[in-house]
């Protein structure tokens, strides 16, 4: 059986683009001779649409639009994903019926309303973790099981077609429905026994995440073996977004047969893609060589995936120039490295905006570093904006109108590192990135994110925050492979990645005498990320309870040995504890609701797929005896 695996890139909220772009596909499929075309799941509308789905008018679009893809189906076998609408019912919201479903269409109509209630089958298991908000707009089939009176077990059947005289049982699922590990049903293992199941097919809108892949093989895998039935996996590719959180798809496509071995995948990441393969259902495809399928857990698919998603995501909203504030450091550096990349040298605008702090190690770099990209660069000096705004503010009066009694105000030196920030972003940058038509990015990487180490409106700020899913080591790892694999030379100076990072708004900050940050990161990186992306995510009273054991360092996955080279005293240990946790939870969430939107990379990105409610640190009371006792010793 010949069948198409369309991998296509999918425009949310564009069912005019997509239905296009997979008439193209089909009629590519007829003219090589396919029996089979297979889509994404939500090819029609898109995935990730916020609450789009509650219009009326689109939703009608959508049915309409699938009907030209079912109208298609004269020659070849269509499956493809989209919003089904009951018009007659309503879900838990008060609202039209809407279903996140599997259509399969052969002969101009939908098949598989023979043992189901409806003409096409209907997504499982709804998502309700991470970016994925499934259950606030869709009707799962164990809803649907339970107005019916019936078991999930009694819906979960085949779909039957016709193919070359014979009837041939796919197992229709979407996404979730083959991650089922924490759900109480395995929707892929009841098909399989309801019914006669030739081939399992699970179309996906799954978004890039470090390692998925990975994971994902090791469960699909699983699910071939145990069933003994080959199955195709099929993903779209592009970028969808829930409004804080930019997420890219990387495709990744795959066939397995029916001993779990990957027999094919497309092996373009990120890449629109129709591959036909020749498969064998009688068999399992068994006859086909098993293929090695590469690691998705290193830094190759991260910078893949950071230009993919800058790339798409300046498209989507109209900007091809972009101004970046270059300081001399590392964020900065690789920013502008992957903007140049992503965008070309020529659309890139770099601004060193230097004041009485600035080493002239670091404004000979940026220049360097310009230089090096072949970039556009300028030099814009704050240190006189800076004094004036102290200078006004300091020197003019409050009237208190209840006494008439006048006060000034006398800015300490964390209000001025402040204002040094924000002329920079506020004025310069908003400024000039709108007489150079285009807009400015914002440098910060997760650590930064993490705890507030940003000022508001200032370093903060910015249409797009490529690095802010990253953690500084991996912000590292990405200079290195820049250098090495992508330009094969020093294009970002080696004196970057050495230097101290720093902000260099005080003398305190110095560059030249090897002073900066107050992160210390080979240590932080580890210990925010337990805060943010285990799955049980850390509190203080674990960090404690493995520091107490000796197994903090493995817990985290930091250096072994290095808490203690850090921390004299299990008092400064506790007190940089309680610091960063009062922070993570204060200020700092403050400052990332009002941050742009991060680019995912990771298990858990900041925005909507770290959903969080300012209520303010707390401990456990466990904490506080942990603390006690630890503190007596």
């Amino acid at each position: 059986m010949k069948i198409a695996l369309a991998q296509m890139e999918v425009r949310p909220g564009r069912p005019d683009i997509n239905t296009k772009v997979m008439l193209n596909m089909i009629k590519r499929a007829k003219k090589n001779k396919a029996d089979m075309i297979i889509f994404p799941e939500m090819a029609v509308p898109g995935y990730l649409l916020g609450d789009i789905w509650e219009r009326q008018s689109f939703l009608l679009d959508c049915e309409n639009y699938g009907k030209q893809v079912i109208d298609a189906s004269d020659e070849l076998i269509i499956l493809f994903g989209n919003v089904a609408v009951d018009w007659q019912k309503r879900g838990d919201d008060g609202r039209v019926r809407k279903y996140n479903a599997f259509f399969t269409a052969q002969n101009g109509k939908l098949v598989g309303g023979d043992n189901f209630p409806y003409p096409f089958r209907i997504k499982t298991l709804l998502p309700n973790y991470r970016e994925f908000d499934d259950e606030r707009h869709f009707y799962s089939l164990r809803k649907l099981a339970q107005d019916l009176d019936c078991s999930p077990e009694d819906l979960l059947r085949p779909v039957y077609v016709q193919y070359k005289g014979k009837k041939l049982g796919l197992g229709c699922t979407i996404c979730e429905d083959g991650w089922n590990e924490e759900y109480s049903i395995n929707p892929i293992s009841l098909i399989s026994k309801n019914g006669k199941t030739d081939l399992f097919i699970n179309i996906s809108s799954s978004p890039f995440t470090l390692g998925k892949n990975n994971k994902r093989h090791r469960n699909f895998s699983r699910h071939a073996r145990e069933t003994g039935v080959p199955l195709i996996y099929v993903n779209n590719v592009g970028i969808q977004n829930n409004g804080k959180t930019v997420y890219t798809f990387d495709g990744s496509s795959t066939v397995y047969n029916s001993c779990g071995n990957v027999v094919y995948f497309c092996s373009r990441p990120f890449e629109q893609s129709m591959d036909i393969v020749d498969l064998d259902t009688a068999t399992g495809a068994v006859n086909l060589p098993r293929l090695k399928v590469p690691n998705d857990d290193n830094i190759t698919y991260i910078y893949q995936a950071i230009i993919y998603g800058i790339k798409k995501f300046t498209a989507s909203i109209g900007v091809s120039k972009v101004v970046i504030g270059i300081s001399g450091g590392i964020d900065s550096a690789v920013t502008a490295a992957l903007y140049c990349q992503a965008l070309g040298a020529g659309n890139i605008l770099l601004v060193n905006m230097p004041n009485i702090y600035n080493s002239k190690t670091t404004r000979n770099l940026s220049l360097k570093l310009a230089k090096n990209l072949k970039c556009l660069y300028t030099v814009l000096p704050i240190q006189k904006s800076v004094e004036q705004t102290i200078k006004q503010i300091e020197n003019t009066p409050v009237i208190n109108y209840q006494n008439n009694k006048k006060t000034y105000f006398k800015l300490n030196s964390l209000i001025e590192e402040n204002i040094q920030a924000r002329d920079r972003s506020s004025r310069i940058l908003a400024a000039l990135s709108a007489a150079f038509g285009g807009v400015f990015t914002c440098n910060a990487n997760k650590a930064e994110l993490t705890v507030g180490y940003s000022t508001l409106y200032g370093d903060q700020a910015g249409f797009l925050a490529a690095l802010a899913d990253l953690w500084k080591h991996q912000v590292y790892q990405l200079a290195d492979y820049i250098n090495e694999e992508v330009y094969q030379q020093q294009i970002i100076p080696q004196e970057i990645i050495d230097l101290p990072p720093s902000a260099e708004l005080s003398f305190a900050q110095s560059v030249d005498e090897g002073k900066g940050d107050p992160i210390i990161y080979p240590y932080h990186d580890y210990l925010f990320r337990s805060f943010v992306e285990r799955w049980d995510r850390a509190t203080p009273e674990d960090i404690l309870e493995w520091y107490q054991a000796g197994i903090l360092e493995k817990k985290i996955g930091c250096k072994p040995g290095l808490v203690g080279e850090v921390f004299a005293t299990p008092a400064d240990f506790i007190a940089d504890l309680e610091k960063w946790w009062r922070l993570y939870n204060g200020i700092a969430l403050a400052k990332r609701i009002q941050a742009p939107p991060v680019l995912a990379v990771s298990r858990r990105a900041f925005g909507f797929d770290h959903r969080e409610s300012q209520v303010g640190e707390y401990y456990s009371q466990r904490y506080y005896r942990l603390k006690e006792k630890i503190l007596t010793y």
